[in-house]
């Protein structure tokens, strides 16, 4: 049966009313501790009730040290949870399943002068990154008991675990450096951890296809990668890339820059792909569901222009997103749409 955009998907734990997912976007709306404000509130409510798929909550860091990004929401302790139980019911009133992304921008360790330092892969200490394994398995649980549906660990976009799994980056010589499985465990150990000790939820990863620098992850060893995942349970894949938020794409031109690797994933694994990055018209989305195995269309900048996207299009009243790609959203207030 031919597949299209506005299926309802059934995956591991989610149920969706089409194939459109909300990109994790970050805002930079957060107070200095991680809370939630009321902007990023309505944000999340004009976008549930958009007609997406399902919402992936934006750069949510796992620890209270972490400042590598300004505005960044937390995960990182008890006190939180309230705030994200009514983020999550935020999202659930438009009828979405609600995730959020858990996030390390950096490692940064506690110095006896009571400052902090930002200590790369290869010069932790085993027992830093088992704290920091921990950091993000307690954050899932945190997002389980405040009722998401899901959460996506981030390994892309050259932030801490993208770091780690880099072979640019990752120089150790113990269990947790050298070949693709040791550079790749804290990964898988995150995994495993999510689904032991918060089983409810689905877990889904976003990962880069490419380094794009020299010496990084290429495309071969990141399909390695997403092979050990899928071997230790991942539910769902989201294929991006450094270098992100290409400039200038036009819609039936140059959409999908990172369409040959998700094709190439879908085609040798057996778990749900999304593809995210300069998706912009129905006939390209369309045409990658008529011909490749990817299941799900993930979207940031054009539901930043357009928030009821979905909704347009599936009524008739758009064929393709107006967003520009001028990247002009990333300098404004919360990373609105500058011509809304």
């Amino acid at each position: 049966m031919a597949r299209t955009i506005f299926d309802t998907v059934t995956l591991n734990h989610l149920v969706m009313k089409n194939r459109l997912i909300r990109s994790a976007t970050w805002e930079g709306l957060a107070k200095f501790d991680g809370s939630i404000t009321d902007e990023a509130y309505e944000i999340y409510r004009e976008l549930s009730h958009g007609g997406v798929g399902a919402v992936i909550v934006g750069f949510t860091d796992v620890s209270q040290d972490d400042h590598y990004i300004h505005g960044a929401m937390r995960l990182s302790r008890d006190e939180l949870i309230p705030q994200f139980r009514r983020l999550a019911d935020v999202i659930h009133s438009g009828g979405c399943p609600a995730l959020v992304q858990l996030a390390m921008g950096a490692y940064y360790r506690q110095l006896p002068n009571g400052l902090t330092q930002q200590v790369e892969p290869t010069s932790m200490t085993l027992d830093e990154i088992r704290e920091v394994i921990d950091l993000f398995v307690q954050a899932a649980v945190r997002a389980e008991k405040a009722g998401f549906d899901g959460v996506q660990i981030h390994a892309a976009h050259f932030f801490f675990l993208s770091r780690f799994i880099s072979p640019r980056v990752n120089h150790r010589q113990d269990d947790y450096g050298g070949s693709t499985l040791n550079r790749s465990r804290i990964v898988l150990e995150i995994l495993r951890g999510i689904k032991a000790k918060a089983p409810g939820l689905h877990v889904t990863v976003k990962i880069n296809c490419s380094d794009f620098t020299m010496g990084g992850l290429e495309e071969e060893e990141s399909l390695e990668i997403c092979k050990l995942l899928a071997d230790n349970g991942i539910d769902s894949i989201e294929v991006s890339g450094n270098g992100t938020s290409v400039q200038g794409v036009r819609p039936h031109v140059d959409e999908g820059y990172f369409l040959n690797f998700a094709e190439v994933l879908a085609e040798n694994l057996n778990v749900p792909v999304i593809l995210v990055g300069g998706l912009r018209s129905v006939e390209v989305m369309q045409r990658i569901l008529d011909t490749t195995k990817i299941e799900l269309l993930s979207l940031s900048r054009p539901l930043l222009r357009e928030p009821d996207l979905p909704i347009k299009i599936r009524e008739g009243r758009a064929t393709e997103s107006a967003c520009v790609s001028c990247n002009a959203c990333y300098g404004s207030h919360g990373h609105r749409c500058v011509f809304r």
